[in-house]
């Protein structure tokens, strides 16, 4: 299949295909600031109204629900658009046509959209997780932000755009089944959550390290020998190539940008690049899912699970309090907990138990908070991000 060929200068033919070029820093600019907007639009003026006719009553759970259900709506575009793209391409159920016809210097114009809107994206989850109040897994998503930002400008700029739609549809897959799981939970459905969170962690399962790991390996196999390694130049259907790699420096990758037809290269060293970077968001969400895991034997056993990601600090600030309270209140029995206290509220009628080394237990009403607080595991609910849904017992 021959690439259309693009407008060319003296030529008044034109398709709808586009390279990189420098409008695609301006693009960039103009997408963070639309997310932005739109983002602390659709939250202020659609979901947080839409939080309370759900009766979502206080103001922190129903910013929570407004910014879950914000990542609910973007996913479901992109995730949507990704998979038009994946579908309607050579690609499609064959991997080695990732890596095929390369250097691909010319996108089409929804393409081209999808890689540049996602690139944004995580530019502006990056700036959020930044300049909002920090949660207790705050570098584990920096970390992640940026591995993602590394690999869709790697791609974008090697041209390897169809190996970053790939990953982002399976990526995307699951960030739909997770936000709407938390607007389950916030809007008080706890059935629904836990089978949504089920789901969710089938298709975490499935996307991130089956798939994932296929085509990882078919990056390592079919790319050395499919995509070529030196210099082109031209555009798409005037390639001139391949010439000898530059001795030094990596400066070229960027020619593009200021010349779309300019000198574009790969070699083993963007390789591994390319590699180390998807590797490392492997290894990144392995251990997540280690305790995503460990949450739900917690809900199996009928104990729920917590939102594990502290929403702030002041919230674990209460925590601490409200175990304080219990401890003066019951002097006696403490003196025998001398490890730290397990809450458990649940419901109207809330019960707090204080289960003492030595067997004692004592119980007493206390405000509805829908908690569980363990202390001895604080460093899996610092790791664990937004993971879980709410056990309600009546």
């Amino acid at each position: 299949m021959q690439p259309k060929p693009t407008e060319k200068r003296g030529h008044s033919q034109c398709t709808h295909e586009y390279a990189i070029g420098r409008n695609d820093v301006s693009f960039l600019v103009f997408c963070v600031l639309l997310f932005t907007g739109l983002r602390v639009s659709c939250i202020k003026y659609v979901l947080a109204p839409l939080a309370k006719r759900l009766g979502i009553v206080k103001p922190r759970d129903v910013l929570r629900f407004s910014e879950q259900a914000w990542l609910l709506c973007y996913y479901s575009v992109f995730w949507t658009l990704g998979m038009y793209i994946y579908c309607t391409s050579k690609y499609f159920l064959n991997l080695r046509e990732m890596y095929t016809d390369w250097p691909t210097r010319e996108l089409h114009g929804v393409t081209k959209f999808y890689i540049l809107g996602q690139w944004a994206f995580w530019l502006q989850q990056l700036i959020i997780v930044n300049i909002e109040e920090r949660r207790k897994d705050h570098w584990q998503m920096v970390a992640h932000h940026l591995v993602t930002i590394l690999l869709i400008s790697t791609s974008y700029m090697l041209h390897l755009t169809r190996v970053a739609n790939v990953i982002l549809v399976l990526m995307d897959v699951v960030d739909i089944f997770f936000p709407l799981a938390k607007c389950l939970k916030y809007a008080g459905f706890s059935t629904l959550c836990d089978i949504m969170f089920g789901i969710f962690m089938l298709s975490w399962f499935l996307a991130r390290h089956v798939f994932y790991l296929i085509i990882f390996w078919s990056t390592w196999t079919d790319g050395p020998g499919t995509v070529p390694k030196g210099c082109y130049q031209g555009s798409q259907h005037a390639l001139i190539g391949p010439t000898p790699l530059p001795k030094h420096g990596c400066i070229h990758i960027f020619e593009p940008f200021w010349n779309p037809s300019g000198r574009i290269c790969y070699n083993e060293t963007f390789r591994w690049v390319l590699m180390a970077a998807l590797g490392f968001l492997q290894v990144l969400m392995a251990i997540w899912f280690v305790l995503i895991v460990r949450v739900a034997i917690w809900v199996l056993k009928g104990l729920g699970a917590d939102d594990i990601r502290s929403d702030d600090e002041g919230e674990e600030a209460a925590e601490l309090e409200g175990a304080a309270e219990i401890k003066d209140k019951h002097k006696d029995v403490d003196m025998h907990c001398k490890q730290p206290l397990v809450e458990i509220s649940v419901g109207a009628g809330d019960c707090k138990i204080c289960t003492p080394r030595h067997g004692r237990v004592v119980a007493n009403r206390a405000a509805s908070s829908s908690v569980i607080s363990l202390s001895r595991h604080h460093s899996r609910k610092e790791l664990l991000g937004r993971i879980g849904c709410e056990k309600q017992v009546d």
